[in-house]
C-alpha cells in the first residue's frame, strides 16, 4: 500500500501498520488522542472490551460473531471439510470464526462420521444436537450435548456447534434466530441455492 502510495505522489507514511504482536502496543495506541481521531478495532471480544474501557480516543466496535456455516445436500464433502476446518481452527479468536455448523439431514449419516474425523486431528471440541450426535457419537472427535444457549454463543476457542436441519428455509432461520448478522456462508453445488442464501441471509460477509 504504502509502495503504490508513493508511485502516486502521496506520503507513504499517510498508511501504516503496527506489525509486532504485543499487546502493550495496543495499550500505548490507545492513548495517542493527540494523534489519532477514531479507532475501530478488529478482533474479538477481548479487544473490544479493552478498547472500550482503556481508550481516550472514541472507539466504534461492533458486536460479536456467531457466524455460521449451511452444508447442503449437493456438497462436495472434501471441499466442504477443508473449509469447515480452515473457517474454525486458523484462527478460533477472530470474531469470524466458524461457531456453529448447520447440515442437511439428507448427507448427515455420511458427512458427519468424516467430519469427526476432520475435527478430532484438528482438536475441535462438538457440540452437537439430539440428531447430530446420533452419527457423532463414538467417532474420533471429542462430543458433548449442545445446549440452547450455546448457539448464541462466540467460542473463541476450538468448539464448534453442529446440528442437522431439514432444508435450506431450515438453516435461513436458524441463522436469523441465533446469528449476528457478521459471516455466514453456504456449501452447495447448486448456484440457485447459493443465490438464494446470499438474497435471504442479512450478513456483513
Amino acid at each position: 500500500i504504502q509502495q503504490a502510495l508513493s508511485q502516486c505522489g502521496l506520503p507513504a507514511a499517510a498508511v501504516q501498520a503496527i506489525e509486532s504482536p504485543d499487546r502493550e502496543l495496543v495499550n500505548q495506541l490507545l492513548k495517542l488522542d493527540r494523534y489519532v481521531d477514531m479507532l475501530i478495532p478488529r478482533g474479538g471480544a477481548g479487544l473490544h472490551k479493552l478498547c472500550r474501557e482503556q481508550s481516550t480516543i472514541p472507539v466504534i466496535t461492533g458486536g460479536i460473531g456467531v457466524c455460521h456455516i449451511y452444508a447442503d445436500d449437493s456438497v462436495d464433502f472434501d471441499k466442504a471439510l477443508t473449509v469447515i476446518e480452515s473457517a474454525k481452527v486458523q484462527r478460533p479468536s477472530a470474531c469470524n470464526s466458524l461457531e456453529t455448523l448447520l447440515v442437511n439431514q439428507h448427507i448427515a449419516d455420511r458427512f458427519l462420521p468424516e467430519l469427526s474425523k476432520k475435527m478430532a486431528a484438528a482438536g475441535v471440541t462438538l457440540h452437537a444436537s439430539p440428531s447430530a450426535m446420533l452419527y457423532l457419537t463414538g467417532g474420533p472427535a471429542s462430543v458433548v450435548a449442545v445446549e440452547e444457549a450455546n448457539y448464541n454463543d462466540e467460542w473463541l476457542s476450538n468448539d464448534l456447534n453442529v446440528t442437522l436441519v431439514d432444508s435450506l428455509d431450515a438453516a435461513v432461520a436458524h441463522i436469523r434466530e441465533h446469528g449476528t448478522q457478521h459471516s455466514d456462508a453456504i456449501l452447495t453445488r447448486s448456484l440457485s441455492n447459493a443465490e438464494r442464501f446470499v438474497r435471504e441471509v442479512d450478513s456483513s460477509a
